[in-house]
């Protein structure tokens, strides 16, 4: 009845684990497609729960970090998204964040949730709190946090009535509360449906059509000297990388589901061409941990932290991770204080160096026949695995042939909790890749007509709980990349991430095509387009700079990031994303908006009128080209006459069309009165400036094709 999304927080800087899940770098765009999400799911009957409420743009130290944001910035592009999830699409729920905002969980932020959200905004829906993100009872309750999550209840039943008793809450309030809760049951149709919840599978055929067509038009053409698309008819292609014979569909964490199937980018081009005109080479590995071992695992528990005396429980463990929380061992052991011996085995399928890999939320050991490989028990430390619960992985290796079977046998403890309590672990492995593999994918991708470079990242890197150290490709993808356009010029770059990477090779490669996650259809979706059966729909919702240390969070101050002293400052302010690039003069790799179809297109005929206070702009959209295709317009808006500093443009309207060869439309963009506002904090108001504003029109942020300008009248309005 309910789902826990969207998730519509901001890309404020390239590194958050979670960009994949997230819109945009632009408030407007990713409001536009929350409004757009939230209108489809609760059309159906199922509840949106956007979040989170408010100011969590990165999985650093989120669970205690203190959001610094003035309210200018809050008002302008943090909370715009949420604003119109309420106003526009009538959303249903709303989960607050675990961090402070300035100084205050947002959970019991009075002025978050009571002023901003019902009082000013009309809001009538649930709060409810990120998992164990209500830390307390009265002052959660009295500041508008509806319903405490998960249960079973910590911070309510009993202790809130006892609250009540004691004159913390009023009893009125805790009616307030549970209305909230009952309006969310009726409007789902909770309250009537007694039916008992049954997992089942809808896998149907329209469902895979659309995942099918969505993961196309999502797929972004950053780059094309004219290899693309290719030709389905004739040639032969090397497929090499290491996402070409895995299916890497979506980020990982709690958006992380079980897809009814995955078609992989090589299952997908065997499919289109034929198995004969192909040739495969994995050239080298991308994985963030060592991949874990399949199979069941014998655990014997101890209900100490040393392993000591008999084990008070044994059980059988599927595969090598686990995530221990609460119960425990048919709870026979204290869930913070136990030890676990979990023994298996591995076979090796190939001869080779091979690397074991471990970490944990615990202090852990890991042995191969015998001999201790990876200590992560007396030399750990505080990583960003398990939601900064866990060290980073360790490795140790050892050589093995084919057909080799040693013993694994991992040993744990637990540690104590920095914030959430629970126990886990995980251990893997895999034959070490190395040159040898390089050259096997050049030696392909010299006996081809073209080559097909599918690299990137994965839901290890791209995941909750951990924000990503640089926008490197892990490994030794740049270079295998670098060795293939060396050898074949007709080389094309297929990335698979959920956010910006360097691109050092970016200049040899002759077309570089950005796939994201696309889901279980994703082979499938990547083969349409290279093979001309889709065209390339999606447009950049992130600016791609040319390094890192471009992107507005980098600071030499840590405060601005990763964060310092138990806050982070969003010192940038209004000038996130290409509003940071322009107004700095940063050239990006490429910019916000960008996108190439395989058809062109022209823009004319631009006019405004103006309709009460609002603005519509219209423009002739004509495709010009030799093939059927989409396009993107897209309107900025600049004050020059300001009095204060705003950005040099800032993206107000855009709309998506699909054009037959030689086919115009009129595209209708409206403007209105609050697009032509910034936030006046000593008013409390927005303020509209009296003067001319400028709007550019183009297909990016740095592709603009027209201006024109239009007049507006000094007035306030109202939050």
């Amino acid at each position: 009845h309910v789902l826990l999304g969207p998730t519509i927080n901001m890309h404020r800087t390239v590194t958050n684990g979670r960009n994949f899940e997230c819109y945009s770098e632009d408030p407007e765009l990713a409001a536009d497609l929350a409004v757009a999400y939230i209108t489809g799911l609760q059309g159906n009957g199922v509840a949106a729960t956007v979040k989170h409420f408010i100011g969590n743009e990165s999985e650093i130290e989120r669970t205690t970090i203190n959001s610094a944001i003035d309210e200018r910035t809050l008002r302008e592009v943090y909370l715009r998204p949420f604003e119109a999830a309420v106003k526009q699409a009538d959303v249903w729920g709303i989960m607050s964040s675990y961090n402070k905002l300035n100084g205050i969980y947002t959970a019991e932020n009075e002025w978050l949730l009571t002023k901003v959200l019902r009082d000013e905004w009309g809001y009538d829906g649930i709060v409810m709190s990120d998992w164990f993100g209500s830390r307390t009872t009265a002052p959660t309750v009295n500041a508008g946090l509806d319903l405490e999550m998960p249960g079973p209840t910590r911070d309510r039943g009993a202790t809130l009535v006892q609250a009540v008793h004691d004159g913390l809450v009023r009893a009125e309030t805790v009616r307030e509360r549970a209305l909230a809760i009952l309006r969310l049951m009726e409007r789902v149709g909770s309250l009537s449906d007694h039916r008992p919840f049954e997992e089942h599978a809808d896998n149907r055929p329209e469902h895979r059509a659309l995942i099918r067509q969505a993961g196309s038009a999502g797929t972004v053409l950053l780059k094309n000297d004219g290899v693309l698309p290719l030709n389905p008819d004739s040639g032969t292609v090397a497929v090499i990388g290491p996402n070409a014979d895995v299916a890497q569909i979506m980020g990982g964490g709690s958006a992380q589901l079980n897809p009814h199937y995955r078609i992989t980018p090589l299952d997908g081009m065997i499919q289109r061409i034929g198995q004969d005109r192909i040739e495969f080479a994995k050239g080298c590995a991308n994985h963030r941990w060592e991949p874990v071992i399949e199979g069941e695992f014998h655990a014997e528990y101890f209900d100490n932290e040393g392993l000591r005396g008999p084990a008070i429980h044994t059980d059988t463990i599927n595969g090598s991770v686990v995530f221990w929380h609460e119960e425990v061992a048919e709870s026979k052991v204290d869930p913070n204080a136990f030890s676990v011996r979990v023994s298996g085995s591995y076979t090796a399928t190939e001869d080779g160096e091979h690397s074991f890999g471990l970490h944990a939320a615990g202090y852990a050991k890991l042995y191969v026949d015998g001999a201790l490989v990876v200590d992560a028990w007396d030399t750990w430390s505080k990583g960003r695995t398990f939601f900064e619960e866990g060290c980073d992985e360790r490795t140790g290796n050892v050589t093995l042939s084919a057909g080799q079977t040693v013993s694994v046998v991992m040993e744990l403890r637990t540690k104590p909790a920095d914030n959430l309590y629970f126990t886990a672990f995980r251990f893997g492995v895999s034959r070490v890749l190395g040159q040898t593999e390089i050259d096997a994918a050049v030696a392909a991708a010299s006996r081809c007509d073209t080559a097909v470079v599918l690299v990137g990242r994965s839901g290890e890197w791209d995941t909750e709980g951990s924000d990503l150290e640089n926008i490197d490709l892990p490994r030794n993808q740049n270079v295998l990349i670098d060795a293939v356009c060396a050898a074949n010029p007709n080389t094309v770059v297929v990335l698979q991430t959920g956010g910006p990477v360097e691109m050092p090779w970016v200049m040899q490669a002759p077309a570089v095509l950005q796939a994201w996650y696309p889901g279980q259809e994703c082979g499938n979706a990547i083969a349409d387009v290279l093979f001309g059966d889709a065209d390339p729909g999606g447009r950049l919702p992130q600016t791609f700079p040319a390094r890192w240390q471009d992107n507005p969070s980098h600071s030499q101050d840590p405060e601005i990031y990763p964060g310092a002293a138990g806050t982070v400052r969003y010192g940038e302010g209004v000038f996130v994303g290409y509003r940071h690039y322009e107004k700095h003069g940063i050239t990006p790799l490429f910019p916000f908006g960008h996108g190439f179809s395989y058809t062109e297109f022209s823009l004319s005929n631009v006019s405004t009128r103006a309709d009460d206070r609002d603005v519509v702009v219209s423009v002739d959209v004509t495709n010009i080209g030799n093939r059927d295709g989409s396009t993107v317009v897209q309107l900025y808006l600049s004050d020059h006459g300001a009095a204060i500093d705003r950005p040099e443009k800032e993206l107000r309207a855009f709309a998506k069309v699909a054009l037959r060869v030689g086919e115009k439309t009129t595209v209708n963009l409206t403007l209105f009165a609050r697009d032509f506002a910034y936030f006046d904090i000593g008013s409390g108001c927005w303020r509209v400036n009296g003067g001319t504003y400028t709007l550019h029109i183009g297909f990016s942020s740095t592709d603009i094709v027209m201006t024109q300008d239009v007049s507006q009248e000094a007035r306030m309005l109202p939050v």
